[in-house]
């Protein structure tokens, strides 16, 4: 028996519905959404959904979906390091010998706070370090702490002399 006309739910026509992408899918506007959050996490709602022509509902519920899938793992800031007085930023090379284990160069890497991040690497290099200091002096300091960690066998450092992002119209601090 199915309800009374009236209290049936009014469908919308498929031509006028958006389908909604599978869980860990993302479709086109999942993509602007991304976009405009990764150019800047604070947008509202509202205007991401006038940018991506839908109604706020529906960009609230993408977003909280993406979150939800774990595409959007936090938010976070930019700093203008030149400000907090980190205005030199640097990538480190590290070598470890040979029966070094992964869990014991990441440990090595990034035990000091001017460590921003650490990863693993193939080739000649074991790790690479991306690094923010006050000053030169304070680089050769932070290079000769890691140099001193566990079983290094050579570092390179690399300064950096500008940094673009990678999306055209970020509008960030260094």
């Amino acid at each position: 028996m199915s309800a009374p006309r009236a209290l049936q739910a009014r469908r919308v026509p498929n031509a006028y519905r958006r389908p909604v992408p599978e869980r860990g899918a993302l479709d086109d506007i999942d993509e602007q959404i991304l976009d405009l959050l990764r150019r800047d996490a604070r947008r509202t709602v509202k205007d991401i959904a006038d940018r991506v022509s839908l109604s706020p509902a529906p960009v609230r519920r993408r977003i909280e979906r993406l979150e939800r899938d774990g595409v959007i793992a936090g938010y976070t800031l930019v700093l203008n390091h030149s400000k907090v007085g980190l205005s030199i930023e640097a990538f480190t090379e590290l070598r470890f010998e040979g029966n070094t284990n992964v869990e014991e160069i990441l440990d090595a890497a990034t035990r000091l706070p001017e460590v921003r991040e650490a990863f693993t690497t193939t080739g000649d290099t074991d790790a690479l370090v991306h690094l923010r200091v006050r000053d030169v002096a304070h680089l050769q300091e932070v290079v000769n702490k890691l140099r001193r960690s566990g079983k290094v066998t050579g570092t390179k450092t690399l300064i950096v002399l500008e940094r673009r992002d990678g999306s055209a119209e970020h509008e960030g601090p260094p």
